[in-house]
Parts: structure tokens; C-alpha cells; sequence
């Protein structure tokens, strides 16, 4: 028996997991970027801001699209504490400095990705979704095996998840073309850094590959 990663998904053991794609980081009006003046946050932020409308966004709606055409969890996780102060955080996000308030608009995912009324949202408190959620035993209630990872930023969350999905026990897919991080030298080295732990494709490649297309 020859194991791999590239394993095309079945619709029944699979679940795409969008993270972090909310008001706080991918909104220009978020608590990220409050204290930048215009030119300040089109000198830090203006290529990122590019990529995700014209790029990245409209990418992980076709994806949610064809997901929920298939019948297939969508599931959705942000940055949001479980108090308003955030004295529950993670060390590292005290530092950094991070805290969305529980129940804040910082806290809701984009307009554009807006999760539907059945679908799983999980606040955390730390880079990983699986140190600070009970996504793993909520993946194995549904009976996930495949998981489909989008969002953002590339080289922080969305590598810890990918790390921890891997180490137990997932098959994960990237998709690379639906992640994005500050600069496209921070993207790329990390599609390389991560490779060895998942199968990466495109979007198109993975809407086709569930037999649905991209229009």
C-alpha cells in the first residue's frame, strides 16, 4: 500500500475551513488597522488589500459555492476572545497585542463570505484553531477526514492549522491561490514551507475536481 497526500477529496469525509477572513484583518476599517493614516496603510497593506478583493475573496466564494453545492461543511474560524477584555488570550497575542472583543462586529467574518445560518463559526484565541478550539473533536463528530484549508494570513494561522491538522492525523489540502498573506515573498516562501505536510492546489483545480465549475 502506497500512502500520499494527494488524495482527491471525498465529499463525505471533507470539510473546507475558512480562517481568520474577518472585519479585524481583511476589512479596512478593522481594528488592525485603525491608527493608519491612508497612505501609512497603502504603504503596509495595499498590496494585501489588492490581493484579497481582486484575487484571494472571490476565489473562497467560488469555493464556498461549490462546497455547498456538494453538500460539503463549510466551516469558518476568527479571531475573537471569549471575554470583552480578552484576559483569556494566548500569551503570544497579549504580546502581539491582539484582542477582538467577544462579540464584536471585528469579530464577524467579511460581508462578502458571510457564513449561513447552519454553519460552524469558532472564535479563538491563538494562531492554531486546533490549540484553542475543539475543532478536532468537532472534525471527528462529522466524520472529517479531508480538510480543505483558505484564509488568511498564509504564513501564520493558516500554517499552524495546517501543521496541527497534519500531525493528527488529517489529509489537508491547501488552496493556494485562496490564502494570502502581507507581501507575495511571505506567501510564496510559505507555500513552500508548508508543502511537505499537505497537497496544494488551486482553486479552479479543486472545483473541477469535485465536478463543479468555476462560473
Amino acid at each position: 500500500m502506497i500512502l500520499t497526500r494527494n488524495v482527491a477529496l471525498v465529499p463525505e469525509q471533507s470539510a473546507l475551513l475558512f480562517i481568520d477572513v474577518q472585519n479585524f484583518g481583511a476589512h479596512r476599517k478593522g481594528a488592525e488597522f485603525a491608527d493608519l493614516d491612508e497612505a501609512e496603510f497603502d504603504r503596509q497593506y495595499g498590496w494585501f488589500f489588492g490581493e484579497l478583493r481582486n484575487h484571494v475573496i472571490p476565489n473562497m466564494r467560488l469555493l464556498q459555492h461549490a462546497f455547498r453545492h456538494r453538500g460539503i461543511e463549510v466551516m469558518y474560524t476568527t479571531i475573537e476572545s471569549l471575554t470583552k477584555d480578552g484576559r483569556d488570550r494566548s500569551l503570544d497575542y497579549k504580546i502581539t497585542g491582539f484582542n477582538v472583543p467577544r462579540g464584536s462586529w471585528d469579530g464577524k467574518v467579511v460581508d462578502e463570505l458571510a457564513p449561513g445560518d447552519d454553519e460552524i463559526c469558532l472564535p479563538k484565541s491563538s494562531s492554531s484553531v486546533f490549540v484553542s478550539t475543539h475543532i478536532d473533536y468537532i472534525l471527528r463528530n462529522l466524520g472529517v477526514r479531508q480538510l480543505v484549508i483558505s484564509g488568511i494570513l498564509t504564513d501564520q494561522c493558516v500554517e499552524s492549522a495546517i501543521r496541527d491538522a497534519c500531525d493528527l492525523g488529517y489529509l489537508v489540502t491547501q488552496v493556494t491561490d485562496a490564502c494570502a498573506t502581507y507581501t507575495s515573498t511571505r506567501h510564496n516562501n510559505s507555500l513552500s514551507a508548508i508543502k511537505g505536510y499537505c497537497r496544494q492546489v488551486t482553486t479552479d483545480a479543486l472545483i473541477a475536481e469535485l465536478g463543479e465549475t468555476s462560473q
